[in-house]
């Protein structure tokens, strides 16, 4: 299923796509996709609705996040080979952890302000996930199994702040909007070849990133894993797995940094579009 969230922020409602690709609206059966949804079972009970019964999402309706409730929200840093090399640094031995505030969070589409002071504003493609299942050092051959679905995601990033503010690269991260995903949560069942997800960001219709989830350095059940070995991951929680090449700080001669007009386009196949405008 490719699941979503509709309607204005703070009030969104549950849906899923059709096989037709028109959301459809699951609020008469479901409150919410809260992290108790999420579990296996719960999940196979929503494959059994018969969609085509439910009241269609209305066009142009906005989508939120395609889960509620997030108590943890963890990035991975430099885990694209190719975008290792733009930023200059070596090819990490084991995953590069951040977090960003759950505040950062917003809907696929909404509009990402740059704060006062801020003038390196960069963009990251990236492939996100949602825990289904409380994992805890969990075994990589059985990491996936505590995964809910897959999103795509923004890691927007304010660079100076990142690296120039003294701490971890959080501050630069954690602003609100920050972290789009979505539009919907796809859930396992429906994605295939999950190292080989194509990934595209435009900056005002200029590719600025083409890469595929083949380039990562640690896969997504590694990543899981590893996570799980020094945190406990909560049903709900939601990990961005790295962004490719391509980045406004990587780009040369000089650096390209988000203007506030600019509008970001992001496309990963199966895990559907995003577009932020920035003000």
């Amino acid at each position: 299923m490719k699941l979503l969230r509709h309607g204005p922020a703070g009030q969104e409602k549950p849906g899923a796509l059709d096989a037709d690709g028109q959301a459809r609206d699951l609020s008469l059966l479901v409150a919410d996709f809260t992290p108790d949804w999420l579990a296996p079972e719960k999940l196979q009970a929503l494959a059994a609705i018969d969609l085509a019964r439910m009241p269609l999402v209305p066009k142009g309706t906005r989508f939120g996040t395609p889960v509620a409730g997030t108590r943890q929200f963890i990035a991975i840093g430099l885990n694209y080979r190719k975008h290792a090399l733009e930023a200059g640094m070596e090819i990490p031995k084991e995953p590069v952890i951040f977090s960003k505030a759950i505040t950062s969070l917003s809907g696929p589409d909404d509009d990402v302000t740059l704060p006062p002071g801020a003038e390196t504003g960069d963009w990251e493609i990236e492939l996100g996930l949602v825990i289904g299942s409380t994992a805890r050092q969990v075994a990589v051959d059985r990491a996936l199994e505590h995964v809910a679905g897959y999103c795509l995601a923004n890691d927007v990033s304010e660079r100076d702040w990142q690296t120039k503010r003294g701490g971890t690269w959080s501050k630069g991260k954690s602003f609100d909007g920050f972290g789009p995903i979505g539009p919907w949560l796809v859930t396992p069942d429906e994605l295939e070849g999950l190292q080989g997800i194509p990934l595209e960001l435009q900056v005002n219709g200029q590719v600025r990133q083409r890469s595929s989830t083949a380039d990562m350095i640690f896969s997504v059940a590694e990543i899981v894993s590893h996570l799980s070995q020094f945190m406990t991951l909560l049903p709900g929680d939601v990990v961005i797995t790295g962004t490719p090449e391509g980045v406004g700080l990587g780009t040369k001669p000089e650096p390209v940094f988000l203007q506030r007009g600019d509008v970001m386009t992001l496309s990963a196949g199966p895990l559907g579009t995003q577009r932020q405008r920035v003000i």
